[in-house]
């Protein structure tokens, strides 16, 4: 049973780039987008980490986090766009276990979840296959099959395929998926990620110039296809 992350944050884009990288890692991934949407989500969802916002509507991360300790000792990480020490260190003695400073890398972010959740007792999640089409991507073993054909794949075209394998269907823009591959959204820098598509689609396309796998969409970026 893989464990689950709440992610509460108000910027829609911040929680759809979180979810897809804590999901590539192997986690579930519940959300919510103010403090009080997040209670109702934590109750039902009980989740192993809450990853949390400070500045938020209708209740904020400070009055989230009063609320939940009094229910339950789940671990928080803090995402605060604040720098002053007393924000920081409000936040940790109302229960928070990590911070992290807007703006930051997912990848560091990764690392303190996985740190937090060590820190807690619980296991980091184990190796996760994702199957979709007729392509089987292993997180353990790092093994791509496409059908029976093995893809020797380098480690940015294996993430950049498990960031569209983990969301079949969803279209990634230039700029989400130099974030998968350098935890950095530098503009002028994705177009990049065209070569990479590129190198990647003749490696696991039939016919690299009629992709049927991975979908261009013009103007916007690219898309695994669902079937």
């Amino acid at each position: 049973m893989p464990q689950t992350i709440l992610i509460v944050d108000d910027e829609r884009r911040m929680v759809s780039l979180l979810k897809s990288y804590l999901e590539q890692e192997g986690y579930r991934v519940a959300t919510a987008y103010n403090g009080r949407e997040a209670l109702d989500v934590a109750r039902k969802e009980n989740p192993d980490l809450v990853v949390l916002d400070i500045m938020m509507p209708e209740m904020n991360g400070y009055d989230f986090m009063n609320a939940r300790r009094v229910e339950s000792d789940t671990p928080i990480i803090m995402l605060t766009a604040k720098v002053e020490d007393d924000d920081k260190i409000i936040g940790l003695e109302l229960g928070a276990d990590d911070y992290v400073t807007k703006p930051f890398k997912p990848r560091e972010l990764m690392a303190r979840v996985r740190n937090v959740l060590r820190r807690a007792g619980k296991n980091e999640p184990k190796g996760k296959a994702l199957k979709v089409l007729d392509i089987t991507l292993d997180h353990e073993t790092r093994d791509v099959q496409i059908g029976e054909r093995h893809a020797d794949l380098t480690p940015s075209e294996f993430d950049l395929l498990a960031a569209l394998m983990t969301n079949p269907g969803k279209v990634f823009s230039r700029l989400d998926l130099l974030d998968v591959i350098q935890g950095v959204r530098y503009e002028g820098y994705e177009r990049t990620i065209d070569t990479h598509i590129k190198n990647l689609r003749a490696k696991v396309e039939e016919d690299p110039r009629k992709p049927n796998r991975i979908e261009t969409v013009y103007g916007v970026g690219y898309r695994l296809r669902k079937s």
